[in-house]
């Protein structure tokens, strides 16, 4: 209070495409974003879990006194998001009959499988990783997702970006002309700006993931999201590549 700051959160968020238009797969979708989503956001706006978690998973998902939803109710100034890709999202309630008794996992509790296939049709172009499509209109639809659900809070991208295929194979003149980031940031942008200026989306910042290549979990130092190259081999030298301008 005496810094006047904000204080957020940021959420990891793919959006879901219903594979159809069945009335099965819309809720699949939705159904995904409570389990995704929802999970974190809906005890901050409304005070409890959503209602298919509730339905879904039962006893064992905590419940909240009077208390702790009113203290967690409101709590945030600000929802950071982290997007990268969407996914269909498709109904698979029929795995638990498949599994053994007793397990149990977030798929099997959903009953949703996202994955980027209808048909012979991916998404979008696929990217440089089995989870990042490029689909440049999820982004937009997420968030109008957020505008309609939880009444339009402000919103901070603070994730968003992508790698090359193949980046650690070519020479670094080519490393540095990244003509697919700047297409991607460029796509994406473009229908960030839309939810904006045409849907009235409450959107006031963006963060490029990222400034500078770094260890990225699993792939270590061999995924590059960077708008500058960092050379790991002379002493963390950093190049800017074509994305940056």
């Amino acid at each position: 209070k005496t810094q006047v700051g904000t204080i957020g959160i940021a959420f990891d968020v793919f959006w879901y495409e219903p594979l159809s238009n069945s009335s099965i797969n819309v809720e699949a979708a939705q159904i995904g974003q409570d389990f995704q989503f929802g999970w974190f956001m809906d005890p901050i706006f409304f005070g409890d879990y959503p209602a298919s978690m509730r339905r879904r998973v039962g006893s064992r998902l905590p419940t909240f006194s009077k208390i702790q939803s009113a203290l967690v109710k409101g709590s945030l100034d600000f929802v950071g998001v982290n997007h990268y890709s969407s996914f269909y999202a498709a109904n698979i309630s029929f795995i638990r009959q498949l599994l053994p008794n007793g397990t149990v996992d977030t798929y099997t509790d959903s009953g949703v499988l996202p994955f980027p296939w209808n048909g012979n049709q991916t998404i979008g172009d696929p990217g440089p990783t089995l989870w990042l499509y490029i689909v440049p209109w999820g982004l937009r639809k997420l968030m109008n997702y957020i505008k309609q659900r939880y009444n339009n809070p402000l919103v901070i991208i603070t994730e968003n970006g992508t790698a090359e295929k193949d980046e650690p194979l070519l020479p670094l003149p080519a490393k540095l002309e990244d003509q697919k980031r700047i297409k991607y940031h460029h796509d994406y942008l473009s229908n960030l700006s839309a939810a904006i200026i045409e849907d009235g989306c409450n959107v006031q910042g963006y963060f490029a993931w990222s400034l500078l290549d770094n260890w990225e979990w699993t792939y270590g130092f061999t995924m590059r999201f960077g708008i500058y190259f960092v050379d790991y081999n002379d002493n963390l030298k950093r190049y800017p590549k074509a994305s940056l301008h």
